[in-house]
């Protein structure tokens, strides 16, 4: 019987990939459950993503140099541009998984939806967790003895409150649903927020809009 420690990692983004590798490292026995069927999280560019799996645009460009970027123990190869566009982000991360043989700890379309202290908590300190297939809705019940939360911060949007905005006729979209300026072109656009996102809107609008309004 296995007396090594089983660790539950929640996500295969950037964070649930160092997760697994420092697990590794440390001889843990680890998982890692990933609710959508790829790795990479926001890095993995989905055309029609939605409230469950957020991606980037589809030209979204890193805004830290590659140096700043880079994982510590795996530096980007040197024919990559200074400033990385997001299929090339995503790349590096297939390297680094593939390099520390990350991948075959990764269960796809596993989404925990609860966690709890196990009965026993107070002697072993283990949690009980509920997930659910993504693919068939079966659930089941799990026993970990450590957790590392690695879903993310960006996995649900947040949009304001405005008077009479159920009023308004036209689209309303927020910026997690943003996948390029198609289908924009001439029409006079409010962008609310200057934050990356707004940013980098802005400026792609700015090549197809009609009038533009930065707030």
């Amino acid at each position: 019987m296995s007396t090594k420690k089983r660790i539950l990692v929640i996500g295969a983004g950037v964070s649930g990939l160092t997760a697994i590798k420092a697990c590794k490292e440390e001889n843990l026995d680890v998982v890692c459950y990933e609710k959508s069927g790829e790795f990479g999280g926001l890095w993995r560019y989905h055309e029609n993503s939605d409230d469950r799996f957020p991606s980037i645009m589809k030209s979204t460009m890193s805004n830290t140099s590659k140096e700043m970027s880079a994982f510590s123990d795996f530096p980007p190869p040197s024919e990559f541009p200074t400033y990385l566009h997001h299929s090339t982000v995503l790349k590096y991360f297939e390297m680094y998984a593939e390099n520390f043989d990350l991948l075959g700890s990764i269960t796809y379309y596993q989404e925990v939806v609860e966690i709890i202290p196990s009965e026993d908590y107070g002697t072993t300190g283990k949690w009980l967790v509920k997930v659910r297939n993504t693919r068939t809705d079966e659930s089941r019940e799990e026993i970990f003895d450590g957790l590392m939360v690695c879903n993310g911060h960006h996995g649900y949007h947040y949009t304001p409150t405005y008077p009479n905005l159920a009023l308004y006729s036209g689209k309303n979209l927020h910026s997690s649903r943003y996948k390029s300026n198609l289908g924009m072109e001439g029409r006079r656009v409010l962008i609310i927020g200057a934050g990356n996102s707004g940013v980098d809107i802005a400026a792609e609008l700015a090549n197809v809009s009609k009038k533009g309004v930065f707030k």
